[in-house]
């Protein structure tokens, strides 16, 4: 079969011709269906380079997947083939006490997990190519009723890491409440969709891109700015208190010190975006009291959320689907910034 493989840090992946995944006792073959192209991807072909993460190229990218059980390994009864399934991104050693909590995504004991840090698209194969190999079942989540594998596909990295990081803030967000998300591209988009199915908050969004601000207001944001009249508006909007949850899904030294500028007294600036910016901190240089973190992707328990709430409508990711053959230059495209919402690479008709 072919896949789309990163041979060596920084280098464009390549189209190669490998063999046929074949499970292993406990193991699921996954026909795939679509497999999301992320911004992440980006950082791993242009920036990071031996040493940076515990694992080395070549591997098959693409860590965003769903599609249907294609083969079951010995062992496996509690999915079908042909079945319909998300796979969970995450990789960790599965035992450990926040792995058995679903939360992989900070595993306690990576150097147990099939590759420390990563999963598949990230050091293992991923699901760039018409069959990828999932170590376990337990990292395979069945797709609702009517829900396409497609259109799950983004949902699995794009849709869960700012449905985890709204998460955490609900107790913040209540009525008069507002979020800002700044960034509204593959996964800033689906931020303000999940603010509004989840939260009784008013919803701000930031980009520096006309388009991306469209589809933010498209997608239920209240209000739109650019970045250089936001730290104005924002006070402005919310009677010069701030916002309560800011939400930064690019993590640059300017939208950085724009959550520092808008946050609230006793409010929450998430960072999500891997930028490289820095915020500088001493007392007076923040709100009293707000709480600055960083989150990285999601439960498994919260995924099976993201799911349902796209099976019912109220969250769906804005995708442009290309081939194989297509997916290097829908990175190019991501790099340069031209692309709006998430482009899924489909492997086969």
């Amino acid at each position: 079969m072919r896949a789309l493989r990163l041979l060596e840090w920084k280098s464009d992946p390549q189209l190669v011709e490998v063999e046929d995944p074949v499970p292993g006792p406990g193991q699921v073959v996954v026909r795939i269906g679509g497999a999301g192209a992320c911004h992440s991807d980006l950082h791993l072909m242009r920036e990071f380079g031996p040493g940076v993460v515990p694992w080395e190229p070549p591997f098959t990218l693409g860590h965003e997947n769903a599609g249907w059980v294609h083969a079951l390994g010995s062992g496996v009864t509690d999915l079908e083939v042909g079945q319909p399934v998300a796979v969970y991104g995450p990789w960790g050693c599965g035992t450990c006490r926040r792995c058995r909590l679903g939360m992989e995504n900070y595993c306690e004991d990576p150097l147990a997990a099939p590759v420390p840090g990563g999963g598949g698209g990230l050091g293992l194969d991923g699901g760039m190519a018409e069959l990828m190999l999932v170590p376990a079942a337990r990292l395979l989540v069945p797709l609702p009723d009517g829900l396409d594998p497609v259109k799950a596909a983004p949902l699995t990295d794009a849709g869960l890491t700012p449905y985890h990081a709204v998460r955490r803030s609900w107790p913040k967000l209540g009525p008069g409440s507002t979020a800002v998300v700044v960034g509204v591209g593959g996964l800033g988009h689906l931020a303000v969709q999940v603010v509004r199915a989840t939260t009784a908050a008013r919803v701000v969004a930031v980009d520096t891109r006309e388009e991306a601000r469209s589809l933010a207001a498209a997608e239920g944001a209240d209000l739109t700015v650019a970045p250089e009249d936001a730290a104005a508006e924002i006070r402005a909007a919310t009677g010069g208190r701030g916002a309560d949850v800011v939400l930064d899904f690019v993590g640059s030294d300017a939208t950085l010190a724009l959550g520092a500028a808008v946050g609230r007294t006793l409010g929450d600036l998430t960072v999500v975006g891997i930028a490289g910016g820095t915020l500088g901190l001493s007392f007076f240089s923040v709100p009293y009291e707000l709480s600055v973190q960083t989150t990285y992707w999601g439960t498994r328990p919260e995924l099976e959320d993201v799911l349902d709430l796209a099976a019912r409508g109220l969250l769906r990711a804005a995708v442009t689907t290309v081939t194989l053959d297509g997916a290097v230059e829908a990175y190019h495209r991501m790099q340069a910034g031209t692309a709006v919402g998430r482009q899924v690479v489909v492997p086969t008709d």
